[in-house]
């Protein structure tokens, strides 16, 4: 039996901040006498795993959470899934966010924890992102913006001392995950006159996803005819490092790489090495190994395009997001089940129980 015909309280741990969609959380609390949401002022892991063990979340059937929450409770790991698992009684956790390292989704499965992300709701921004960035650190504008800065034009004269960079047409995109950011930034470069694209992905999609992109069945066969690669895959255990001193050492003299999607499947210290070296020409990124601790050596040289994990942050994005946090609490509520499970509990033999 459902919350909503059980009449039973449904009681939710929503973690700030959420920014563009309080009232229609606020409408949803007051939509039945059962419904309770409820915050934690944890400062830090061990305050609110104090707050578990004390009880103060005994009744907490839902947790909904967010990127920056991390700050008061760390990854949500296996460790914190059990103590969650243990003291609780949540059975649903919501992410807000497409990608979900901050969650051990095998763990959750473990557990019978569901857990929900917002598939789709970032494909846009990020594709903008993922596409500025590949332009920018093709013509090293971000280089030529901190000449201007620093008084140069007048002496350099021309692009205040810029080096030249190149133009996007005839260059050989590869698409590192072809999922849905990676068929947004697909159609976001069509218009550019690129030679054409290629791509990796874990399998081969249709000939209508495709759209006449060329399928590399390796991320070696990928690398090896790219000029630009365009990195968009998930962070989990067997993508760590995929970008790495041997992957790099395959690519084509002067490639150029850009990624949004997340820090550590780079190896920084191979990217650098690359990038002093010559084999790499630019690297534009969004995300980092240890942000928001970077590492300034490697944000300060001069063939590196940085932004400070900006790929969402929008307000139509942000509060897309959001709406689609709520819709997952909603269905749960109504149904027992999220709206937006995660791949890793397709199958899991507790979902379809419930």
């Amino acid at each position: 039996m459902t919350f909503a015909d059980s009449k039973e309280l449904f009681t939710v741990l929503r973690f700030q901040p959420v920014r563009h969609n309080l009232d229609s959380w606020e409408e949803f609390e007051q939509s039945a006498d059962n419904i309770k949401v409820i915050e934690t002022e944890a400062k830090n892991r061990d305050e609110f795993i104090t707050q578990l063990k004390n009880g103060d979340f005994k009744n907490v059937d839902y947790i909904a959470r967010t990127f920056q929450s991390v700050k008061q409770t760390g990854r949500f790991d296996k460790e914190l899934l059990e103590l969650i698992k243990k003291y609780t009684n949540v059975k649903a956790i919501s992410h807000c966010g497409s990608g979900y390292d901050q969650v051990d989704a095998v763990a959750c499965r473990e557990l019978e924890l569901q857990l929900s992300n917002v598939p789709g709701k970032v494909n846009d921004a990020t594709a903008d992102t993922n596409v500025f960035l590949i332009l920018a650190t093709l013509r090293n504008y971000q280089q030529g913006h901190n000449n201007l800065m620093a008084g140069k034009w007048p002496t350099a004269i021309q692009a205040a001392g810029t080096p030249n960079g190149h133009c996007i047409q005839d260059k050989v995109i590869g698409i590192l995950g072809m999922g849905g950011i990676g068929q947004t930034i697909r159609d976001r470069l069509a218009g550019f006159g690129v030679k054409k694209i290629v791509y990796y992905n874990r399998s081969k999609l249709s000939p209508e996803l495709e759209k006449g992109c060329e399928y590399c069945s390796t991320m070696e066969e990928l690398v090896e005819k790219s000029d630009v690669i365009s990195i968009n895959i998930p962070l989990n255990a067997n993508t760590h490092h995929s970008i790495n001193k041997e992957l790099i050492s395959k690519m084509k003299d002067g490639v150029v790489l850009v990624n949004t999607a997340r820090g550590p499947v780079v190896d920084e210290s191979a990217i650098k090495e690359g990038l002093k070296s010559g084999k790499i020409f630019g690297y534009g990124s969004d995300v980092f190994e240890n942000e928001p601790n970077v590492d300034m050596d490697f944000v300060s040289l001069p063939n590196v395009t940085s932004l400070p994990h900006m790929g969402t942050h929008t307000v139509e994005t942000i509060k897309s997001m959001e709406n689609l946090v709520l819709d997952n609490v909603r269905t749960f509520y109504k149904t027992g089940k999220v709206l937006t499970p995660v791949a890793e509990l397709k199958g899991a033999p507790f979902m379809d129980t419930i």
